[in-house]
């Protein structure tokens, strides 16, 4: 955890940006009666039945110093959409030496697989761009990514929407408007918060064991942080 919460006092470097990337699913979903128009005085009504069609993936990297992010909607979430997508970020900071990627310990974000998907050569060559941070296990509130990801939800994507291509219209308008905004997060958990807050957790510690009488405190305290950042 503390290595975690050390990166994120580094100041900000154009050569060597600190990036934040996490994932979503999205479900897909269909209304299967028109909706009643809202009225004065009555909100829009809605039948509770949906049809369901299918999911996509929400990958979003953001680089909160910098009040930018940018964000890719993928109909599946494998390794080589991952790759794929951080071929992407590396695209957007070709001048950068080297670009520290924090990220949580899903399967799929590991070098391999890189190897799995692009040559040897090209695969290795975008591996050493990146510095990888892998958040704790049961952390992975500590990842700025997932705070954008809970805007994004909040503020463009908590209604019911069927296709895959509304979605990612809808994203790269809210995308746009955010970025233009330069809208950062405002984090203020640190090393000393988590030494005063989990002492006498494992977690503290090693970040592979996590009490239950524990977890629901942190947890708590994750979503604090996630209140505490500007929605603007």
């Amino acid at each position: 955890m503390e290595m975690v919460l050390d990166v994120y006092k580094r100041q900000f470097d154009l050569h060597r940006p600190v990036v934040y990337m996490d994932e979503s699913p999205k479900q897909l979903i269909a209304e299967t009666r028109a909706l009643i128009p809202a009225l004065p005085g009555r909100t829009v009504m809605y039948d509770y039945e949906y049809k369901r069609c299918g999911v996509c993936n929400i990958f979003l990297a953001c680089e909160p110093l910098a009040g930018k992010r940018m964000i890719t909607i993928t109909e599946r979430k494998t390794k080589r959409d991952w790759a794929c997508f951080l071929e992407e970020i590396a695209g957007q900071y070709e001048r950068a030496e080297k670009i520290t990627l924090v990220m949580d310990n899903l399967n799929t974000h590991a070098p391999g697989s890189l190897y799995e998907t692009f040559p040897p050569d090209k695969a290795k060559a975008l591996w050493e761009r990146f510095e990888f941070v892998y958040t704790p296990k049961h952390g992975s509130w500590l990842n700025m990514a997932e705070t954008e990801l809970n805007v994004l939800t909040g503020q463009c994507l908590n209604r019911r929407i069927a296709d895959i291509e509304v979605v990612r219209e809808e994203v790269q308008a809210w995308l746009e408007c955010r970025n233009n905004k330069g809208s950062k997060v405002n984090w203020q958990f640190t090393t000393e918060n988590a030494r005063i807050k989990l002492v006498g957790s494992p977690f503290a510690f090693d970040g592979l064991r996590l009490y239950i009488s524990h977890f629901n405190s942190l947890k708590g305290l994750g979503w604090l942080i996630i209140r505490n950042i500007s929605l603007s």
